[in-house]
């Protein structure tokens, strides 16, 4: 703990925490309104619940296996420097909460309660902060060791590949574990459709998610003196594109319309600190469009049941968005440079192998010791009634 810090980066920083933290609203009502009636009370717990979780694993394990820092000192010690590390970890762990958040709409609607805590637990307290300490705190020379030989190391200023890309693709492995929910598909071919429950609730959640991004991305910069307004722009440019693509592309459908500009926003996380605006504008439209061309194969013909399409709005279009950090960060491009394309390609496949194969590990482990879902009749009569004895509304008065 060092007194370098100004109280105006206190707040600075803390502020951004309360931005994102609002965004785990978001995360709620876009679940509670793409999930059907029967599992919107569990949609809302989930999230809330699952935030609880990460503070304590990540206070306990995941910020000192980030970065080194643990708060087990007394008090006097952590208000050094106006507290700014302890503000600095509300901040992180908004971003580490994220994570679980993101595989909650992928695994909605049929994973068991209890046995996804401590899948959340094991996340955030320990998978999350292995790549976390690679990309953002130099961890064991991976960065040195991309600078020496494609001139510069893994750029992802805000988290599309450390957080989006990340849930994204452990939301993938515990889908593919946990299996369709049991009236998705038949063996004739046929695919069940479950519409969104509240277009209204799914639009909210869209909107927090949105107005939230920008203390997400802006306030990455963590001091007042590293605050760039291009980081605004970029984001406010991605996320335009991203809309209008899905407007396009998905003909319309306000699910797809509403999940586009979070597409766009989850791909320009990586290089909005860098791109020009046209192409952080390029960059959101094909992460709509990728969005919803992708998420209509996995539902359809890849029956890949991923609820919210997690895997496409936050694992693919993450992915694309470190890859397009590297592509549009660059001077030829209009960019500010001091990016490598190879450097981005190695740092997003190094985070989605991570990912995936240890999500896999956790969720297979959770799954062959305690159970990871629920029962075809827990399952039927819904996630609400099921785990919390309650509907998200009351039976009709009889009277």
């Amino acid at each position: 703990m060092h007194d370098i810090h100004t109280p105006a980066d206190v707040l600075f920083i803390l502020l951004g925490a309360v931005l994102i933290l609002a965004m785990h609203a978001g995360f709620a009502f876009l679940e509670l309104g793409t999930v059907r009636r029967k599992n919107q009370v569990n949609a809302l717990v989930k999230i809330l619940s699952d935030f609880a979780v990460s503070t304590l694993a990540y206070f306990l394990f995941g910020y000192g296996i980030s970065y080194g820092v643990h708060f087990f000192a007394p008090a006097s010690a952590l208000s050094r420097g106006h507290g700014y590390e302890l503000t600095r970890f509300f901040f992180l762990l908004t971003f580490a909460a994220a994570t679980p958040a993101i595989v909650s709409g992928g695994i909605a609607e049929r994973v068991r309660f209890y046995p996804q805590l401590l899948a959340t637990f094991l996340v955030v307290g320990f998978l999350y902060p292995l790549f976390e300490h690679l990309a953002w705190n130099d961890g064991w020379g991976v960065q040195d060791w991309l600078q020496h030989h494609f001139g510069a190391p893994f750029h992802d200023f805000a988290g599309s590949v450390v957080v989006h890309a990340f849930g994204g693709w452990i939301a993938l492995a515990a889908v593919l574990l946990l299996g369709p929910r049991h009236d998705r598909y038949s063996r004739s071919g046929r695919v069940a459709a479950h519409p969104p429950s509240s277009i209204p609730f799914l639009a909210l959640g869209a909107w927090i998610l949105v107005v939230g991004w920008f203390g997400f991305n802006v306030m990455s910069a963590q001091t007042l003196e590293r605050i760039s307004g291009l980081v605004a722009m970029n984001s406010l440019m991605a996320m335009a594109g991203g809309t209008l693509a899905a407007l396009l592309v998905g003909r319309n459908d306000p699910g797809f319309v509403h999940n586009g500009p979070l597409a766009g926003l989850v791909a320009i996380c990586a290089g909005s600190d860098v791109m020009h605006p046209l192409g952080a504008l390029v960059t959101g439209a094909v992460a709509g469009a990728l969005f919803v061309r992708l998420f209509t194969l996995t539902q359809n013909r890849w029956r890949i049941d991923d609820v919210l399409g997690v895997w496409p709005l936050h694992g693919l279009c993450g992915a694309w968005g470190g890859i397009a950090a590297g592509i549009f960060g660059s001077t030829a491009l209009g960019g500010l440079g001091d990016v490598s394309i190879v450097s981005q390609l190695l740092g997003t496949l190094t985070g989605v192998l991570i990912a995936f194969c240890g999500g896999a590990l956790i969720y297979a482990a959770i799954k062959l010791s305690v159970g990871l879902r629920l029962s075809q009749e827990e399952e039927y009569n819904g996630a609400d009634l099921s785990i919390h004895r309650i509907a998200a509304t009351p039976e009709p008065e009889t009277r």
